[in-house]
């Protein structure tokens, strides 16, 4: 079964689904690959959704909001990969494509793999915020695309310390 919450942030609506026990899903109202959440039943009262609630809560009053709360995000094993290595950026820092290119290239024992495919697989990622996909930047240091406006991608930099004047 599958479950699904709203959350108001200062972002605009968010939609939070689960498994019953994990976060499977995190998206803005509006962003691009929002999912259809067919068979899926409202219930804000799950404890997963609470724990993400709080984490949202402290993540959105500017605080560094600790560990993420359990999540399975659903996707390729290469997204998967991406996705595992998102949640290595620190809170308050960036990192390019080409950063994570070389990372997921060293632990695919030198094998290349170009910063467009980790794009794709960062544009795909289904838990928003938690995996920082946010903190991503392109090559040249300038702010790229994100899938919930790059006006959301601004907000939430900026939640974390970071002047994107500088970007």
């Amino acid at each position: 079964m599958k479950f699904f919450s709203k959350y108001n942030s200062p972002i605009g609506e968010l939609t939070l689904s689960s498994d019953g026990e994990n976060l499977t899903g995190l998206w803005i109202s509006g962003q691009a690959y929002f999912p259809e959440l067919k068979n899926s039943s409202e219930n804000g009262d799950l404890p997963i959704f609470s724990q993400t609630r709080e984490w949202l809560r402290r993540f959105f009053n500017g605080e560094n909001p600790g560990e993420t709360p359990p999540i399975a995000p659903e996707g390729t094993e290469f997204r998967k990969l991406i996705w595992s290595e998102l949640l290595k950026i620190p809170y308050g820092e960036l990192v390019s494509y080409g950063d994570i290119a070389k990372q997921i290239s060293i632990k695919q024992k030198g094998k290349f793999i170009s910063p467009r495919a980790i794009g794709g697989a960062v544009g795909h990622n289904p838990i928003s915020i938690i995996i920082p996909c946010h903190r991503v930047i392109g090559s040249d240091g300038n702010l790229t695309g994100y899938a919930g406006g790059l006006d959301k991608k601004v907000k939430l930099l900026e939640l974390e310390g970071i002047d994107v004047s500088e970007i």
